[in-house]
């Protein structure tokens, strides 16, 4: 079964598609760049950022598009394990952690992979053992806790270090045998800092404890945009429930006790009505009998007193499975669950919606539009008055569950197009009236994977296949592109793209987006979507978030082509085809059966392992 695609917002993929060449294409089998790495290559990634990160048996190698020679070659710490390295989302930060006994980081550096300059690294900077570090966006810092060297007596320490430069901005020694544990919380004025002992507030200029109390076991704070409100968490002993405590600007605890929710909080927000949380709860696993009294695995809708910690909710809204979308409204909050169902309860506990919305499994989108809330599952698809539920098409486009749903915005004849299986389908804006608009016939027993609305007309695409369609669905052209066979498929070279892989931690991303993630966006084009990719670092400053801003407001190199991979007359080969026409407008023959490669298809750059230590780069843009 084909791996179910889902639409990400701010997340530009690297795909790998497969095609045949057309006689008059350009051939182009003389790389632009050639890079000697020196050692066995292991794995590539493409980053945010366009560089190229290359894992070999020396350590890490950084590959600038375009350019010629390497970036820069870490070799510091040897071979780097894939679970070593963490790139830091919307960031030009790679991350690399090497754990000793007791499970602490004895290596640990921070690479900017734009500049190719080694920002903090546990030796440069007198660590010997870090217990956490943590990259801080937009505010472009890194905190650090751990132990120091011999020299320093091994004391524990916490310090901050501006990633712009690399200097340090603020140092801490702690006192005694406390130690720093979970994630810090930086102020405006200081930083909060969990320790075995307690919380402690640190002036990280004077080095002054401004305040301590003895809330243990926290994992992660949230402050509100005073800062005199604070909300710290820590999950219980069985770790199956978690702990929330609100305290003061002075560290005092202003609820008389913590409150208790059921599971692992997902999500969280500070709201002038309350504290919203959202709470996952798994399976106990239990069977028989046991199963009957065990808690269900669904998420848990509270919304708590800012004032004491009380439930305002006399009955929190039923969930039946887990949150997958949580939106706050003006007069509620809308939220959408995996198994299926979207309603909506005001701030008073009161469902808004007359009877919850039966929906199709695993909502894909939810966006508002000009008619009411658009939302589309594996399975379905409508609009929604967004006060009452009451659909606004007279009934929901239904399909039979489907592997990939894609969808565009077609602005010229103001409708959703929705493609599922080999099924495309036109539905009018304004009166919700749907058709099946085309039934693609690809070859290959392939089905279409997207739908993207051009000047000319609607593609349809796949692996093998792309398809134009007149306005009335009609095929202008199809241009199919035989695959090479199982015994010269393409090989991705191993590693993942940080674009689509790199995931930040909870309290990181509340930290950072807790505001902007719970706010429901607009559906738009296919085309404006992709332009809305440098939103959330446009905050950061410095010269490589400048230089990786460049690169998303710059025309994405798919925007007019698609880059796929077949066999040639010659070889195994990749080509570049026009989306408009479906014509070869440049063909690289790679002469390998099995090649092993990565493209970066925003970029527009293939990279190719010519070798067990040589990689080839071509520019596809021309």
């Amino acid at each position: 079964m084909k791996k179910l695609l889902i639409q990400l917002k701010y997340l530009v993929i690297v795909t790998l598609v497969l095609s045949v060449t057309s006689l008059n294409a350009q051939k182009a089998e003389a790389p632009n760049q050639t890079y000697d790495l020196g050692a066995k290559i292991n794995e590539m990634t493409i980053t945010e950022g366009g560089t190229v990160v290359v894992a070999t048996n020396d350590g890490l190698v950084g590959i600038k598009p375009g350019h010629d020679g390497l970036l820069f070659n870490f070799t510091d710490y040897g071979r780097v394990k894939p679970e070593e390295l963490n790139f830091i989302p919307k960031a030009p930060y790679v991350v690399v952690g090497q754990t000793g006994f007791g499970g602490l980081q004895t290596k640990s550096a921070v690479i900017d992979y734009m500049s190719g300059k080694v920002m903090f690294s546990t030796e440069k900077n007198g660590w010997k053992a870090i217990g956490m570090s943590q990259v801080l966006m937009p505010a472009n810092k890194l905190i650090v806790s751990g132990q120091r060297r011999a020299k320093e007596k091994y004391a524990q320490a916490v310090a901050i270090y501006d990633l712009n430069t690399g200097e340090q901005v603020s140092f801490y020694t702690f006192k005694g045998s406390r130690q720093a544990m979970g994630t810090p919380l930086v102020l405006s004025d200081g930083v909060i800092i969990p320790t075995t002992k307690g919380l402690m507030k640190v002036d990280m200029t004077t080095g002054q404890v401004l305040w301590e109390n003895e809330l243990k076991n926290i994992g992660w704070m949230v402050a509100n945009d005073t800062e005199k409100d604070i909300y710290a968490f820590a999950s219980t002993s069985n770790k199956k429930n978690t702990k929330i405590y609100k305290i003061g600007a002075n560290g005092a605890s202003t609820w008389a006790d913590e409150r208790k929710v059921k599971g692992s909080i997902s999500n969280f927000q500070i709201l002038p009505q309350g504290i919203a949380v959202v709470s996952d709860v798994a399976s106990s696993g239990k069977k028989g009998l046991g199963k009957l009294a065990a808690a269900k695995p669904e998420s848990k809708i509270t919304l708590l007193s800012a004032t004491n910690g009380e439930d305002l909710w006399d009955k929190a809204p039923k969930t039946k499975g887990y949150v997958q979308h949580f939106y706050i409204m003006d007069d509620g909050i809308l939220f959408g669950i995996r198994e299926g169902g979207i309603n909506k309860v005001s701030y008073d506990g009161t469902t808004l919606f007359k009877k919850p919305l039966k929906t199709g499994e695993n909502i894909l989108t939810m966006a508002t539009t000009p008619q009411g809330l658009i939302y589309i599952t594996s399975e379905d698809a409508n609009i929604v008055n967004l006060d009452t539920g009451e659909q606004v098409w007279n009934k929901p486009l239904k399909f039979k569950r489907a592997d990939v749903v894609s969808s565009d915005y077609d602005k010229k004849n103001d409708r959703y197009l929705i493609t599922a299986d080999e099924k495309t389908y036109s539905i009018d804006a304004k009166s919700g009236t749907s058709e099946l608009l085309n039934e693609a016939d690809f070859e290959g027993k392939e089905d279409p994977t997207s739908v993207e609305v051009r000047a000319g007309g609607i593609l349809l695409a796949s692996d093998q296949n792309m398809m134009m369609l007149d306005w009335k669905g009609e095929k202008s052209w199809h241009e199919y592109k035989r695959a090479p066979g199982k015994s010269a498929f393409g090989a991705i070279l191993a590693g993942v793209t940080a674009v689509a892989a790199a995931t930040a931690s909870a309290s990181a991303s509340y930290e950072a987006n807790m505001y902007e993630r719970n706010r429901i966006g607009q559906y738009t084009s296919r085309g404006e979507r992709l332009n809305d990719l440098s939103a959330g670092m446009s905050a950061a400053a410095g010269a490589s978030i400048a230089e990786m801003l460049k690169r998303f407001k710059a025309t994405s190199a798919t925007q007019n082509s698609q880059f796929v991979l077949t066999k040639l007359e010659d070889g195994v080969g990749l080509v570049k085809l026009n989306k408009d026409t479906g014509s070869t407008e440049k063909e690289i023959i790679l002469k390998d059966k099995k090649p092993e490669y990565q493209v970066d298809e925003f970029g527009g750059y293939l990279y190719y392992k010519a070798n067990d230590k040589t990689i080839y780069a071509y520019n596809l843009n021309n």
